[in-house]
C-alpha cells in the first residue's frame, strides 16, 4: 500500500508472496488413496498471485471492470480463491451470498444486489435459469464446470485469456471491495457494503486480537476466512464438508486434516464444535497442534467447550468472538474465563458473557428503541449493569447496506463532524463491573408484557440447565388481546405421557425460582427447532412464535 487512500486486499497477498513465494497459501483435499488417506493439492502464495492476476486479466477482457458487481456462487476451492482475489484485484465487487439461506431469500438478495455478472457452478446456473435470478441486471455468465444452454464463458477459458503483464485501475480505501449478505436469521437478508479499508481493518483486528502469526495453518470451515487468511500469511486448508450444513459434518473430515497437516488455527460454528467435540471425546483423540479455536454465530454452550477442551494441549484455548457481518470482530472472551467464571452466572440467568471489546473498537450500551437515531450524542450511553442495545464503532465497522437506505438509516448512527458511524448491533446487553459485556438476546425478539420486558437469553439459560432439555426459546404470544410469554422446549430425546408430565412440572418449578422467569405462562414442547443454515445454531424464534400462537389457540400449553 503506497498511502492511506490506495488500498486493495490483494496488496497483502502480494507482499506475502514476495516474502514466502513457495509456502502453501491454500491446501485442498483432492481424493482418497487406496488406504483411505487423503491426498491434498497445494497452491503456493506465488501460484495464488499468478492465478489471481490471470483471472483479473481474463475477466477484464470479457468486459468485467472496476465496480462491476459479480455474484460469486462457487464453493470453497482452489478455483474460488483465484476468482475471489482476481475480482478484488480488478476492483470488481464480489457479491457473497449463502446458498443455504433458502431459494426465496436468495432471489431477493440478487434482486437487491442487481449483479452485472453471474459466476457460479453448473448447478448454480441451472437454478439461476429456472428461478429467474438476477434476470433484469445480469449480462455476463461465467461457469465453473460444464457450460450448458446459457452460453457465456468458462473458468478455464477466462484463465487462458489472462496474462500476467496486464494493468488494473487502482482502488482507494473508500472503494467498494465486496457485498456480503447477512444470514437473515431475524429478518430479510441485507447486503453489507464492504470498503477496502474495512477488509484491511478486519485483517489487523484479527491478527492482533488472537496473536495470529505468519506461517500458521487454518482449517477454514467458514468460507469468508479463506479470504482473510492469505492476507495474514496464514495457509487455508479447505475441509471436505458442506459449509451450508456445519451441523451435519463428518467429524473425521475435520479431525483428519488437523492431524495430517498440523493445523494450528480453526473456526467452527457451535453446531460443528459440538459434533466434532463429541467425536474426539468418545474416541479419546488428542489434537496437540491446535493453538486456538474460534467459534461464533451463536452462544457456545459451556458443555461444548468442555467437550473439545479435553482434546487440546494445555496452552490452547477456544475463543468465542462476538460480531456480525456488519462489524467483525467486536469483542471476545476465552474458554478458560468462561469455564472458571462466567458460565455459572450464565446458568443463573445473567446472560452470555461476550468478553471485552477488542482493542481498536469502541463499544457502548444505549437505551432500547425501535426508532431511527438521527445522530450520536454521548448522553445516549447507559451505565454499567443496565440492559440496552449494543453499538460499536471501529476500523471494521461497515457504513451502509447496498441499495437499502431504509435499513442503513435504522442501523447506523451518524457522528457529527465525522465520516464515522456507530453500528447498532440489534442485540441487547450490558457492561458488568469488570468491563465485560453480557449478551441478552436480539432486540427484535424481546417479549414485551404489560408489566415487564423479558429477554430471551437470560430466561432460556435457566431452563437449559435441565438435563433432558436440549434448548429452549422464549417467544411472545397473544391471548385475549394481551401479550404473554411462552417457552418452547426441545428435548434431547422424545418424552411422552408421564415422562413429559414430570419434565413439565420440573420446568415450572425452575420458572418460579427465578424472578425474571416467573411471568412465563406457557411451556410448549417442540420436536425440532428451526435454525439458521449458516451456523446451524441461531434459533428462528419468529417461526417458533407463529407455531406457539397456533398451539395456544388450540388449547396447548395452558
Amino acid at each position: 500500500m503506497t498511502n492511506n487512500k490506495d488500498i486493495n486486499v490483494c496488496d497483502f497477498l502480494d507482499r506475502q508472496a514476495d516474502k514466502t513465494p513457495y509456502a502453501p497459501a491454500v491446501i485442498y483435499p483432492e481424493r482418497k488413496d487406496r488406504k483411505g488417506r487423503t491426498a491434498y493439492t497445494r497452491l503456493s502464495y506465488e501460484q495464488l498471485v499468478i492465478d489471481s492476476k490471470r483471472m483479473a486479466s481474463g475477466l477484464k477482457k470479457i468486459g468485467i471492470k472496476k465496480g462491476t458487481r459479480c455474484v460469486l456462487m462457487v464453493p470453497p476451492s482452489l478455483d474460488f480463491m483465484g476468482l475471489a482475489f482476481g475480482l478484488i484485484r480488478l476492483g470488481a465487487v464480489p457479491i457473497l451470498v449463502d446458498p443455504g439461506m433458502g431459494l426465496r431469500s436468495l432471489k431477493n438478495c440478487l434482486h437487491t444486489a442487481k449483479p452485472n455478472a453471474f459466476i457460479g457452478t453448473t448447478k448454480a446456473h441451472l437454478a439461476r435459469c429456472i428461478l429467474g435470478w438476477a434476470k433484469q441486471s445480469n449480462e455476463i455468465n461465467i461457469t465453473v464446470g460444464m457450460k450448458l444452454f446459457w452460453g457465456g464463458h468458462t473458468y478455464e477459458n477466462i484463465y487462458k485469456k489472462g496474462s500476467l503483464d496486464d494493468s488494473f485501475s487502482s482502488t482507494t480505501s473508500d472503494d467498494t471491495a465486496a457485498i456480503a449478505f447477512t444470514s437473515g436469521s431475524t429478518g430479510i437478508p441485507k447486503g453489507v457494503l464492504y470498503q477496502h479499508k474495512q477488509f484491511a481493518g478486519q485483517i489487523q483486528l484479527l491478527k492482533s486480537a488472537f496473536d495470529i502469526q505468519e506461517g500458521e495453518i487454518d482449517l477454514s470451515t467458514f468460507p469468508l476466512f479463506t479470504l482473510f487468511n492469505p492476507a495474514m500469511g496464514v495457509c487455508s486448508v479447505i475441509p471436505d464438508m458442506d459449509p451450508t450444513r456445519p451441523g451435519k459434518v463428518n467429524p473425521k473430515n475435520i479431525v483428519d486434516p488437523i492431524r495430517d497437516l498440523g493445523i494450528t488455527h480453526m473456526f467452527g460454528s457451535p453446531a460443528l464444535l459440538k459434533r466434532v467435540g463429541e467425536y474426539v471425546s468418545k474416541q479419546n483423540i488428542k489434537l496437540p497442534s491446535l493453538k486456538r479455536i474460534l467459534s461464533a454465530g451463536a452462544p457456545v454452550p459451556a458443555s461444548t467447550l468442555k467437550l473439545f477442551h479435553s482434546s487440546l494441549n494445555p496452552k490452547a484455548e477456544i475463543f468465542t468472538p462476538y460480531g456480525a457481518t456488519e462489524a467483525l470482530p467486536v469483542s471476545c472472551i476465552g474458554s478458560r474465563e468462561i469455564l472458571t467464571d462466567t458460565c455459572e452466572r450464565s446458568a443463573q440467568g445473567k446472560g452470555t458473557c461476550i468478553g471485552r471489546p477488542i482493542p481498536g473498537n469502541d463499544l457502548r450500551i444505549i437505551p432500547i428503541s425501535d426508532e431511527t437515531i438521527h445522530q450520536w450524542t454521548w448522553d445516549l450511553e447507559l451505565p454499567p449493569g443496565e440492559i440496552g442495545e449494543i453499538v460499536v464503532r471501529g476500523p471494521s465497522v461497515t457504513k451502509e447496506y447496498f441499495n437499502n437506505p431504509g435499513a442503513t438509516k435504522l442501523a447506523k448512527i451518524p457522528i457529527p463532524g465525522s465520516n464515522d458511524v456507530w453500528h447498532r448491533m440489534g442485540d441487547l446487553g450490558y457492561f458488568d463491573e469488570k468491563g465485560r459485556v453480557w449478551f441478552c438476546g436480539r432486540m427484535s425478539q424481546r417479549v414485551r408484557l404489560s408489566t415487564e420486558t423479558l429477554f430471551t437469553v437470560p430466561c432460556e439459560a435457566v431452563f437449559n440447565t435441565h438435563p433432558q432439555v436440549l434448548r429452549t426459546a422464549l417467544v411472545e404470544v397473544h391471548k385475549d388481546r394481551s401479550s404473554s410469554a411462552a417457552l418452547c422446549v426441545e428435548l434431547r430425546s422424545p418424552a411422552k405421557g408421564e415422562a413429559r408430565k414430570k419434565i413439565l412440572e420440573e420446568l415450572n418449578s425452575i420458572s418460579q425460582k427465578h424472578p425474571h422467569t416467573q411471568s412465563i405462562q406457557h411451556i410448549l414442547f417442540h420436536r425440532s427447532f428451526p435454525v439458521d443454515i449458516r451456523h446451524n445454531s441461531k434459533i428462528f424464534r419468529e417461526k417458533l412464535a407463529i407455531w406457539a400462537q397456533k398451539e395456544i389457540e388450540s388449547g396447548a400449553g395452558v
